[in-house]
């Protein structure tokens, strides 16, 4: 596997998911499992692991409607019906039929539900912009451009590492054969002083 890709504080994140190879190979599974086991054996957690902590005000956030409902639900009252006076268009009575100050009342609230509606259409066109699903769309798109760039430099990391690693091999090697040659050369340089020790040895005794 590849080597650290960054250091985050003082954790060393040693992987390269994108690159590293052999996660499926024999044992791995098993020796990363051997890891975890031995690690929650040193954190075991307590029967209470929160107890440290204040006890929480579930009520901190809550708003007088929010309030409200609570106390509906616990009286198990029912919900109040949403009223659906306000978006009526009564005509005029049959005894304002004749009634002009009647028909501009009904004239002028079907104006302002019409102007309500119209609205209600141009919120839905901005949510449909830039509401809930359009930042989850967004969020998705930046996701996705951060994943590839992750793969990208992760990629181009490995290619690196591995052109190292070669690299690594190749001067091992040399240096292998250069030790090889030198032993070598040190055993003929031997042999020979053996030789020209020989020699003289025999040199000497011709001479007596």
């Amino acid at each position: 596997m590849a080597g650290p890709l960054a250091v985050a504080g003082d954790v060393v994140v040693d992987a390269l998911p994108y690159f590293d190879q052999g996660y499926d190979a024999p044992g791995v599974r098993e020796a990363a499992a051997a890891l975890v086991e031995e690690e929650t054996r040193r954190y075991r957690p307590t029967k209470n692991y929160l107890s440290y902590l204040p006890t929480p005000d579930y009520s901190a956030f809550e708003t007088e409607i929010m309030r409200n409902e609570f106390e509906r639900l616990a009286a198990r009252q029912p919900m109040e019906l949403l009223s659906m006076k306000r978006y009526e268009l009564p005509a005029p009575s049959s005894g304002q039929k004749n009634d002009i100050t009647a028909w501009q009342e009904s004239v002028n609230n079907s104006m302002a539900q019409l102007e309500h509606q119209a609205v209600r259409i141009e919120n839905l066109e901005l949510m449909s912009q830039h509401g809930s699903n359009a930042w989850k769309v967004y969020n998705e798109k930046q996701i996705q451009d951060l994943n590839w760039l992750r793969k990208n430099d992760q990629l181009a990391a490995g290619c690196k590492l591995r052109e190292m690693e070669s690299n690594w091999v190749a001067l091992v090697s040399k240096n292998y054969e250069i030790e090889r040659a030198i032993v070598q050369l040190e055993g003929e340089i031997k042999k020979m002083k053996q030789q020209q020790g020989d020699e003289n040895k025999e040199n000497i005794r011709q001479d007596f």
